[in-house]
């Protein structure tokens, strides 16, 4: 590969440091190093095969906030009712069939979107007051670099995750990665496949994965947190790490097991009460901390760990049949310590039939998946070292509080969840109170998707929710939700390659947080250019 940089970009990066003195160089430096940063994905582009992809939508809904389905695994891009927003990306793939490669790529948005209003408790003057908040206006949605030797692969940068074992277009969500939230700015590294475990003759295969991020949405809490009680922690790191087995893929009968486990360490907490801040926590986040959360183990003598910890158990069975479709049954079980690790929990977690049909038809693929976090280990937590002085020996490890955490922020980035986004975040919290009010939830998911022909094509999402409150705090009154979207693609490629036009429209009904009608219509236009 020969980089060829033209002239006029030539002199954009040196013009600056030709004959300048000590004082100024520095600053030029930087002028130069932003230029260059800005023009050499196009620079690099000129020798690359490379995607090009523009978008723009319109959205409009009866609520304060986008219907469910709409804004649900979306990486962040739709919270609020009304939307109109362009998007612009590029990209550059690795090739998989090559021993060394390596890929990169930028995605900008900006929109307008509508406000909503929250909370907030003023302590100099003992009263509440409303005010309004919304995304910002420009943003970037990705921006990241890969490569990859072989079986392994190192990624920096913001790109956006989806399920490791989940069907990504029709399921609810996976409990710990599902793609509801914005990136996180990491560095992640591990297998980019599954790879055959030596000794086995392929019989075995193994797939992991380790990151370290940096939470960037501190301002987002401090904006629509409502300062009387709870908590909030400021610049936290974020730890991923999957590991999981699969026998032979080519065999009917396919298993894939294994867990995933996050943990988000380190930042400044701070706890009010009443409005007023009576204690602020500064968690350490050095070289310790790190290995920690690879290996956690208890910090202390109390056994307590380290950062907020939770994931899954992930089990997934597949069966190939003669004429080439595939059914598959899987389960999620979500855990927060010991208790869930150990199944202890119940019937917690997800649990869902999948079909996939061998080519493109009437019905392609569908779901049907059942989700409860009513057990959480119980409703009993108690630690004797937690209570000096008590007669009582016994541990009992209960009350989980799925999502939530006493020392950490709850388990959201910019508000929305990181793992399942049926479970009501803290952004529908208009009161702002900063965490999973309802995470105590029953409900049922379905997913149908095909093709209706003449370049049409369609996806069919609908549920029910029921959710008590927490463990801790039962609500007055259980809120519930009924939600139906329908989406329709049309990819005129006989008249326009690489144009497509989407339309989505949800009712939803419900409390979880309320009735809403919306739609929500798209243009995207792709160019692929290749070698």
């Amino acid at each position: 590969m020969v980089l060829s940089v033209p002239n006029e970009i030539r002199k954009i990066l040196f013009y600056n440091l030709e004959s300048c003195d000590g004082m100024n160089f520095r600053r030029r430096f930087r002028q130069s190093a932003v230029a260059f940063a800005l023009v050499l994905p196009f620079a690099v582009s000129a020798e690359l095969p490379m995607n090009y992809e523009g978008e723009f939508s319109v959205g409009a809904g009866s609520g304060d906030f986008a219907p469910f389905y709409i804004s649900s695994l979306r990486h962040g891009r739709f919270t609020q009712a009304d939307n109109v927003q362009a998007e612009a990306r590029l990209w550059h793939d690795m090739d998989y069939d090559r021993r060394f490669s390596f890929g990169f790529g930028f995605d900008v948005i900006g929109g307008y979107s509508s406000a909503v209003s929250y909370e907030r408790y003023d302590r100099e003057s003992n009263s509440w007051f409303y005010h309004s908040e919304r995304p910002s206006m420009l943003r970037i949605q990705q921006l990241y670099g890969e490569i990859k030797y072989r079986g392994v692969f190192v990624e920096a940068g913001m790109k956006e995750h989806d399920s490791p074992i989940l069907p990504q277009s029709l399921t609810s969500g996976d409990l710990v990665e599902s793609g509801n939230a914005r990136p996180i700015p990491q560095i992640r590294a591990g297998f980019w496949d599954f790879q055959n475990i030596p000794f086995t003759n392929g019989w075995m295969q193994i797939s992991g994965e380790v990151a370290f991020g940096k939470m960037m949405d501190s301002s987002w809490w401090r904006d629509h947190y409502n300062y009387y009680s709870y908590h909030i922690c400021e610049n936290e790191l974020y730890n991923y790490k999957r590991c999981y087995f699969r026998t032979k893929p080519t065999e009917r009968l396919s298993v894939t097991f294994g867990m995933q486990a996050v943990a988000v360490f380190g930042g400044t907490n701070r706890y009010y009460r009443r409005g007023e801040l009576i204690l602020e926590d500064k968690y350490p986040a050095g070289i310790k901390e790190f290995f920690m959360m690879l290996l956690p183990s208890k910090d202390g003598g109390e056994g307590f760990v380290s950062g907020n910890h939770l994931g899954t158990w992930d089990i997934k069975a597949r069966y190939a049949f003669a004429n080439g479709s595939e059914l598959s049954a899987y389960c999620s079980w979500l855990w927060e310590d010991g208790s869930g690790i150990g199944k202890l929990n119940g019937w917690d977690g997800l649990w869902g039939l999948g079909y996939k049909a061998k080519s493109k038809g009437l019905v392609s693929g569908a779901v049907v998946e059942y989700l409860d976090f009513t057990n959480q280990s119980g409703p009993i937590h108690f630690a004797p070292v937690d209570n000096p002085g008590t007669t009582v020996p016994d541990h009992v490890s209960g009350a989980d509080d799925y999502y939530n955490n006493a020392s950490h922020n709850s388990y959201a980035y910019y508000g929305q969840s990181l793992g399942t986004p049926a479970i009501m975040a803290p952004i529908y919290n208009r009161d702002g109170y900063p965490g999973f009010i309802a995470n105590s939830l029953r409900g049922f998911h379905i997913g149908v998707e095909g093709e209706l022909g003449g370049d049409i094509s369609y996806r069919l999402k609908g549920g029910y929710r029921k959710a008590w409150g927490t463990s801790k705090a039962m609500l007055k009154t259980p809120i519930h939700e009924t939600a139906v979207m329908l989406e329709a693609n049309w990819h005129p490629a006989t008249l326009v390659k690489g144009l497509s036009l989407n339309m989505q429209v949800e009712l939803d009904r419900g409390t979880m947080p309320g009735n809403a009608f919306g739609a929500l219509v798209g243009i995207k236009y792709k160019i692929s250019r290749q070698k």
